[in-house]
């Protein structure tokens, strides 16, 4: 089986070095090249096309929101986002995840260099990951589902109140690798009646809620990062914090959530 291809875009020497030597130690996984800028890249990458790209956000001559959805338009490629774990990158990243953009990678601000050193098997699970992704199942159609109608149209048969009355019914959704464009294909399309929502989608600290924040503002449904002892009500979505775990718990005739640390599982927190 032939190595996936990467192609790293960063505008620090130091970042695209410390990737280039972790990626190329990982089995399956091999550098084609890298980049300072995405103008750089597309010159390089017009040679070889990478399988995935590996991107920063914060870039001289083109930032990489905007090389991502020039990306998507003209030749859609799985990215992975290497972006810094910061309140204003959490917006920005949630903006590039909107863009097509597969995972995320965070990198801090500093120790840098054994950071990436140290994140083998996060930076490994990603890769490999966006890889699979089909990138032509992430554009979102303009119809609705049939499915989804019918969920609609209970609203006018039950009634709004018949559908509050009742707590069993309860949603649970898990994603990893491409979850994010796949939720917001999913919770656009949901009427504020739907049943409560719980998710988790593999995704760290500090990102989950201003992704949230981001579905929240598009969605008819209210979206929101959970905290313990969350009631799971319908028309409300609860998504997991970023390294945290959420379990779901019945309280006589309600469901609430639990917010808790723990360790991983199959290498992930949230799950």
């Amino acid at each position: 089986m032939d190595d996936i291809k990467v192609f790293i875009v960063d505008d620090s020497a130091v970042v695209r070095q410390v990737l280039t030597s972790v990626i190329d130690s990982i089995q399956g996984l091999k550098v084609i090249a890298s980049a300072s800028d995405p103008i750089f890249a597309q010159k390089k990458m017009a040679t070889e096309w990478p399988d995935v790209i590996v991107l920063d956000i914060e870039m001289p001559r083109m930032d990489g929101i905007t090389f991502l959805k020039k990306l998507m338009k003209e030749h859609p490629t799985p990215v992975v986002i290497c972006s810094t774990l910061t309140a204003k990158g959490a917006d920005v990243t949630m903006q590039a995840m909107s863009a097509g953009a597969v995972d995320i990678i965070t990198k801090p601000t500093v120790n840098l260099k054994n950071f990436l050193q140290d994140s083998k098997i996060i930076m490994a699970n990603a890769i490999k990951g966006a890889a699979r992704a089909k990138m032509q199942s992430l554009k979102l159609s303009t119809t609705i589902d049939p499915v989804i109608k019918v969920a609609a149209s209970q609203e006018s048969v039950q009634g709004v109140k018949s559908m509050y009355d009742s707590t069993d019914k309860v949603i649970a959704i898990g994603t990893s690798t491409g979850g994010t464009v796949a939720l917001e294909t999913v919770l656009t399309r949901l009427p504020k009646t739907a049943p409560g929502i719980v998710v988790v989608q593999h995704m760290p600290e500090a990102f989950t809620a201003a992704f949230a924040a981001r579905l929240n503002s598009i969605c008819e449904v209210t979206v929101k990062e959970a905290v313990s002892n969350d009631r799971v009500m319908p028309g409300l979505v609860l998504i997991a914090p970023g390294g945290k775990h959420m379990l779901l718990r019945r309280s006589g005739a309600q469901y609430r959530v639990e917010v808790k640390d723990g360790p991983l599982v199959s290498r992930h927190r949230p799950s």
